[in-house]
């Protein structure tokens, strides 16, 4: 079943999350002293607001080391000030999520402002005589601080995308920056005391300088990895206008694959790796002539060694692109079967490789719910009903329940129903597409449809 936002109750949560940050930030303001130092640290704060950090693809906000800092230079309550003017730096967005961050940082530095109140952890030249104790203090904050930014944006994603949206969050934010997060905090304590120790507002460019050379070096690696990205798609694109029935087939494939791989929990870069390999699947198509992909009827032997030779050649053009190195076991085996009657070598069970075992099951679930020269779409529910059927025969059981289950609580948009009407009068229900075609030249199995 596919999540509906509550956008009712949304709003109500912003506003009180708004309300509450109004409250935080008054107390704050009346309670803190020397307004001097607290203003450049606001400064220091809006600087470090418009950078960002990248780490394994996530963004980690500079802005977080300058509020620990302001912890041990001037106190918890200037924290909670100088992340509201720190939010006054934000990308454009709609009004009510540049609230929601605004209060969702303040209440963030105020959780942080409260842990390291808590432990009495020291403010200004005490800190350079308990250096252990403040060590402990901004710890502890900083985990404090993270901990109610990731309830705020868990609460709101619960909301907005459900269930998932915040199991994915947690999975793939939290867990991947929770030690930078910690280092980053050691980083503010640093600043802190170098800040103390004279060199007042120049401590913000000693540390944040390093972090930006870092920040920009990672972020040309990430624009790096986007256009090789938008590149393997354009190409894709390209091959898949051979066959009106098949557009869109690689990318769906590529976005079912990368479900299944959050739901098995595999670490970020197999996770990028097994994403390429199912949009880089078909990519051997490119060498089937247009008439054999586009012939709707039964095809002949030789026709049928041209279809079967697409996983090779797919190898064979990825072969000299180094960052694909992994995915070629993938492209070449994504047609073999679970008993052992696929190609092109006919292995069988775990002799299959891994991402080959998952793309099949995506590229087959694919096929089947979107419409072919042959046959109209099949629904999702039959489409699961067959993946079933054939666990141990042409899919991998484990992967097959997995795989269900995240269709199940995620649901799956199919494709378009932009192509042309199926042709009753075939004789034969021929799939291109299919993992499941025999050595008959006809598809054979469940997946096959109707004999």
């Amino acid at each position: 079943m596919t999540w509906r936002p509550r956008v009712r109750t949304l709003r109500l949560v912003v506003s009180v999350t708004a309300a509450a940050a109004l409250i935080a930030l008054g107390l704050a303001v009346s309670a803190t002293h020397d307004p001097l130092v607290v203003a450049g640290l606001c400064l220091v704060a809006l600087v470090a607001s418009s950078l960002r950090s990248v780490h394994t693809q996530r963004q980690i906000e500079l802005v977080s080391v300058v509020l620990v800092a302001v912890y041990v230079i001037a106190g918890p309550e200037a924290a909670v000030v100088v992340a509201a003017a720190g939010s006054l730096v934000q990308a454009p967005a709609p009004a009510i999520k540049r609230i929601f961050n605004s209060a969702q940082r303040v209440l963030s530095a105020g959780g942080g402002a409260i842990a390291y109140a808590a432990l009495g952890g020291p403010v200004g030249d005490e800190v350079l005589r308990r250096i252990p104790d403040a060590i402990v203090a901004t710890t502890v904050a900083s985990i404090a601080l993270q901990l109610v930014n990731a309830l705020l944006i868990s609460m709101v994603l619960g909301l907005e995308r459900g269930p998932s949206g915040v199991k994915e969050f947690l999975r793939h934010v939290v867990r991947t920056t929770a030690v930078p997060v910690l280092g980053y905090g050691l980083l503010g304590l640093s600043m802190g005391i170098i800040w103390i120790g004279g060199l007042n507002i120049l401590a913000g460019v000693l540390i944040l300088g390093p972090l930006l050379v870092a920040r920009w070096a990672l972020s040309q690696y990430e624009a790096e990895r986007k256009a090789q990205a938008a590149t393997l798609r354009a190409f894709i694109q390209v091959i898949e206008t051979k066959d009106l029935y098949t557009r869109g087939h690689s990318e769906r494939v590529s976005e079912g694959v990368g479900m299944l791989g959050r739901q098995l929990q595999l670490p970020e870069d197999r996770q990028q790796a097994l994403e390429h390999a199912g949009l880089l699947h078909d990519v051997g198509k490119v060498g089937v002539p247009t008439s054999i992909i586009r012939k709707p009827g039964r095809l002949d032997d030789s026709e049928m060694d041209a279809i079967r030779l697409h996983p090779a050649r797919g190898v064979e053009l990825i072969g000299n692109i180094p960052f694909l190195e992994e995915v070629k076991s993938a492209v070449l085996h994504h047609h073999e079967k679970y008993d052992g009657t696929g190609y092109p070598a006919g292995l069988s069970g775990t002799n299959i490789p891994y991402f080959a075992r998952i793309i099949g099951i995506v590229d087959a679930f694919d096929s089947l719910t979107s419409t072919r020269s042959y046959r109209p779409a099949r629904t999702v529910d039959e489409t699961v009903a067959i993946l079933l059927q054939d666990r141990y025969t042409h899919f991998d059981p484990e992967l097959v329940d997995e795989f269900v289950e995240v269709i199940r609580r995620d649901g799956w948009t199919p494709a378009a129903a932009e192509q042309p009407a199926p042709n009753a009068e075939l004789e034969a229900p021929i799939d291109h597409d299919d993992l499941s075609l025999g050595s008959g030249g006809g598809a054979s199995g469940s997946a096959a449809g109707p004999a």
